[in-house]
């Protein structure tokens, strides 16, 4: 019995808009408890960084220089304390992601209105402009109120971008659906 290139989408895409609605129910939730997300982001953050430091200990045999060895042992050592940190304080270790969310936020934000400026003759660059200002802006916002605003920053940001994530996937299912259909 052949299945019908048509019913295969059509399999395809329930299945798609359905992790799409799970999507969004996962980031209004993240959203709506951002402590409880972000410190669920913090340990996985922490138990990726004491992973990929066990790797680097492991690479380390594998080096074939002195240098290269004590490089990868150094790396492996750094990534295990972070990462353990993050595991056994979760919420000193999410005022640390906090901290650094702002951080990246800064730099980001100055490098596009840098890029904007070198770019002015160009169409559009107004909107990078604008992008660089907003994002300074939020930078600036999670600065100012750091560490109380540990509480709600990577919970928040994390689902609004599993929520988003969600959205974009059930509009492009449906899209799919609608044209196979």
């Amino acid at each position: 019995m052949t299945i019908s290139p048509t019913a295969d989408v059509r399999r395809a895409t329930t299945w798609s808009i359905v992790l799409s609605v799970l999507m969004i129910v996962a980031g209004v939730l993240a959203i709506g408890v951002p402590v409880i997300a972000g410190v669920a982001v913090t340990a996985i953050v922490g138990w990726l960084l004491l992973f990929s430091g066990c790797l680097h200990l492991g690479f380390a045999w594998r080096a074939g220089h002195a240098r290269a060895v004590l490089w990868q042992i150094l790396l492996g050592i750094l990534y295990g304390a972070i990462g353990l940190y993050l595991i056994l304080t979760p919420l000193a270790g999410l005022a640390s992601l906090t901290l650094a969310i702002a951080a990246y936020l800064l730099i980001e934000g100055v490098l596009e209105l840098v890029l904007s400026i070198r770019m002015r003759p160009a169409r559009g660059t107004g909107w990078l402009m604008f992008d660089g200002v907003v994002t300074l802006v939020l930078a600036a916002m999670i600065w100012s109120t750091w560490p109380s605003s540990a509480e709600w920053v990577v919970g928040t940001l994390v689902g609004i971008s599993i929520f988003f994530s969600g959205i974009t996937r059930l509009m492009l299912s449906t899209a799919v659906r609608r044209v196979v259909a």
